[in-house]
């Protein structure tokens, strides 16, 4: 009963990786630790990872088909949980090619690993960026996504089309997830509650997009894992003539607006915030809201953790590693 998850030193596959021991089931993580952003960060999780009997960590690039094949013919895999890739919107308009070798050359290699060695499960991380231009609220996976606004986005969206010609073709059995601003403790330093919160607490002034005419369907981590848990035994269900494949939405279902996520913040960490208002950014959209109906339907699950939980969390965790 052996779950692999991919990017296992990132923020999510982290959190995943480690309530999953938890539960008792063996895990392989997989990362390359990248320099995207603090190794430091990266290496801090994996060490409290690797503290755990039932934990096995390979050092590996998703992007070297041999290594990744070496892997699957090493460890027979129940599920597949595919969270490496090369993240960040604003990124990808300084570094396409990185998007290019991880989010599709990985992800083919990750798909050609389940198909020569088959899984019960693939599930891979998706992107809320996919709907791009949509401007209909709350995004639907049944909404048209034929307008990406960044070559993240795109190799998201493509990601996802990858996987249903691989159900089809090879009955691959996968799920698609849309992740919706995800935030917590241990989250990555490019995010905005990471970004703000280092800012704010230095007496630094902290962009606001868009005039701070922003919202954001922002997601708990502990929801995440919780609603991944539940999925990982829910593979898609076979129906004749349709490929076992699946999209999600997965998100809090309640958008916030920016201005009340930064107040939020504020009163978290009892400091006053200097806004630099700025004009939006290439490749970002105004407001994120997930429809998550479909997704609750099928694990029984719903996202418990409101905003200033969440946010109180993320900030006691920073200052515990920061050591503020």
């Amino acid at each position: 009963m052996t779950v692999l998850v991919t990017g296992a030193a990132g923020f999510i596959g982290f959190h995943v990786a480690q309530r999953l021991c938890h539960l008792g089931v063996p895990v392989v993580g997989v990362d390359n630790l990248n320099a995207y952003y603090s190794v430091k960060l990266k290496r801090a999780r994996l060490e409290k990872l690797e503290a755990l009997p039932r934990f096995a960590f390979a050092p590996l690039d998703i992007v070297d088909k041999a290594d990744l094949l070496a892997l699957f013919q090493e460890y027979a895999f129940t599920e597949v949980i595919h969270l490496a890739a090369q993240a960040g919107v604003r990124y990808s308009l300084e570094a396409p090619d990185t998007y290019a070798q991880a989010n599709l050359v990985g992800f083919l290699n990750v798909l050609e690993a389940c198909r020569q060695h088959p899984v019960r499960h693939l599930i891979y991380a998706s992107s809320s960026s996919v709907y791009g231009a949509n401007s209909k609220l709350p995004f639907s996976v049944q909404d048209p996504v034929e307008q990406p606004v960044s070559l993240y986005a795109a190799s998201k969206r493509a990601n996802e089309l990858m996987a249903h010609s691989y159900a089809h073709l090879f009955g691959v059995a996968a799920t698609g997830l849309r992740f919706f601003t995800v935030y917590g403790p241990w989250g990555r330093p490019d995010m905005a509650l990471y970004r703000f919160t280092r800012a704010m607490l230095a007496g630094e002034p902290i962009a606001v997009y868009n005039q701070g005419d922003m919202a954001r369907d922002f997601t708990y981590i502990d929801d995440i894992v919780e609603s991944l848990v539940r999925l990982r035994l829910r593979p898609p269900v076979p129906v004749p003539g349709c490929p076992p494949c699946q999209l999600f939405n997965i998100g809090r279902g309640a958008p916030v607006p920016l201005t009340a996520f930064i107040e939020c913040l504020e009163q978290a960490l009892g400091v006053k915030a200097v806004r630099n208002h700025l004009p939006m950014q290439p490749g970002d959209v105004p407001s994120t809201w997930a429809d998550i109906g479909a997704l609750a339907e099928w694990i029984g699950y719903s996202p418990k953790v409101t905003i200033e939980q969440g946010v109180a969390a993320f900030v006691a965790w920073y200052k515990e590693f920061h050591r503020l």
